[in-house]
This record gives C-alpha cells, sequence and structure tokens, in this order.
C-alpha cells in the first residue's frame, strides 16, 4: 500500500512541556516549549541555509529521469505541499476561533475528527506518491538486490519512529491537541525523543525514501525531496506558534500561583 503513514506530516512530535525547558513543536509533536520562542530544531532554521552553495547536479541528474508535467506526478505533488497547509490553517483557526470544539461539542471530539481527516489525506498522499512512481521509469542504478535491502531498512527504521512517537504522545498528542488546548503537563523525554528531534516528521521522510528505493524510482527521489523541503518549512512556520501556546499556558499559570 505504500508508506501510508505520511502519518509524519502532520504527525511530527509536538510533545514537549512546562517543565525542564520545553520546546516548540510541529503537527505530531505534542507539547510545550521554551519559554521564549525558540529557533527551528533543523539547521537552525532554512534562513541558515546558503542555497547559493548547493549542489545541483543531483537535482538534475533526477530531473532528467522525471515528466514533471505527468497527471500522477502533479497529483503527489499537490498531495504533499497540501496536507501541512491544510492541518496548519485548521489548527490555527480552530484556536483562534474554538468553532470546531464548539461544533463538535468537546475539544477532544474536534481533535479526534481533525486527526481522522489528517491521517486519510496522508493515505492519499501516500497513494499518489506510489501512482507517480509506477507511471514513470525506474532507474536501473538502483533496480538491484543491495540498494533494494537499503530501502527496505529505510522502511523499517522509519516506520519505528513513527509509530514509536504516536506511542508516546497518543492521539491527541500527535495530531494538534495543543491547538485545541489540550496541552501536555510534562515533557515526553522517552524513545524516539530522546534520540532525534521531530522524530515523526524524519521518520515519514525515511519511509518515503525507503519505498522510492524500494521501487527504484527517481520520481520518487524527487518526491522525497519534497516531502524533507516542506517538512522543514513546517517546522520553521510551526514551532513559533506552538511555543506561544505554551508560554501564554506558563503565563496564566504564573498568575494564578
Amino acid at each position: 500500500m505504500g508508506p501510508v503513514l505520511g502519518v509524519g506530516g502532520f504527525l511530527e512530535a509536538r510533545a514537549r512541556s512546562l517543565q525542564g525547558n520545553p520546546r516548540p513543536t510541529s503537527p505530531g509533536r505534542a507539547g510545550p516549549v521554551r519559554s521564549s520562542v525558540a529557533a527551528p530544531d533543523c539547521c537552525g532554521g532554512l534562513g541558515n541555509l546558503d542555497f547559493r552553495k548547493a549542489d545541483l547536479c543531483i537535482m538534475t541528474w533526477l530531473l532528467g529521469y522525471v515528466d514533471l508535467s505527468e497527471p500522477h506526478f502533479v497529483a503527489a505533488v499537490l498531495a504533499i505541499v497540501f496536507n501541512p497547509l491544510f492541518w496548519n490553517v485548521v489548527a490555527r483557526w480552530e484556536h483562534k476561533t474554538r468553532k470546531l470544539s464548539k461544533a463538535f461539542g468537546s475539544p477532544r471530539l474536534a481533535c479526534y475528527t481533525l486527526g481522522g481527516a489528517i491521517l486519510l489525506l496522508n493515505v492519499l498522499r501516500s497513494h499518489c506518491f506510489t501512482q507517480a512512481m509506477l507511471s514513470q521509469p525506474r532507474m536501473q542504478s538502483l533496480d538491484n538486490p543491495a540498494a533494494y535491502h537499503v530501502g527496505l531498512a529505510l522502511l523499517g527504521v522509519g516506520g519505528v519512529f513513527v509509530l514509536s512517537s504516536f506511542l508516546a504522545l497518543g492521539f491527541t498528542g500527535t495530531f494538534l491537541g495543543d491547538y485545541f488546548g489540550i496541552l501536555k503537563e510534562a515533557r515526553v523525554t522517552m524513545f524516539p525523543f530522546s534520540v532525534l528531534d521531530n522524530p515523526m516528521y524524519w521518520g515519514s521522510t525515511a519511509i518515503y525514501l525507503g519505498w522510492a528505493i524500494v521501487h527504484a524510482s527517481p520520481t520518487g527521489l524527487l518526491l522525497t525531496a519534497l516531502v524533507a523541503l516542506i517538512y522543514m518549512v513546517a517546522i520553521v512556520y510551526e514551532e513559533p506558534f506552538t511555543a506561544e501556546i505554551y508560554q501564554q499556558k506558563a503565563s496564566q499559570a504564573y498568575k494564578r500561583s
């Protein structure tokens, strides 16, 4: 079925808390943040990357294999870009208006509903990703047993990070519960958060990369690069806002004390 758990996308470990210098999070990253808006975990944010120094040879080489106008490829690109845009817009709207919570009668039910929608969108994204790969040529240099087993290993590692993140955070912690006012009281430090920041996002990326290598697909490799880029942008965009949510909580708790 493909990497159905583009689940990270959205599933990026939001779990942090008000204790022990809590840190900002992103969809699927349930929890507290630092008392001030912290810089993104990855590379210090996109602002620290000098794209003028990037080696574009690999990208140019991949583009030689890929028909960018092929309908399945276009659908995959749209799904990859749309998913984080959807959950960010809806979650921020809910945080500002509480209309979803009012419509469903409770924040938890509203969060469960949004989480279900995100899961379905990620299943669709994975389907489009797979169809885009199958509709375009394979790469002979990747079509061998060694590469196939590397792909399987990446699928396994990515799956471990995604599923262990979900188990550590729970459903509401994974699916934007803090935007619904469902906040973590204690920082989540167990595996995989003990070894990697944003394990849900990067686990999801590893799944897509492994899936692409298993299929010896240059199209899959190019789409995986897009997945990684979108997640990096999502981290930069989401974390300051999540930090603000927990700052507000800390401020309210201080006033009551």
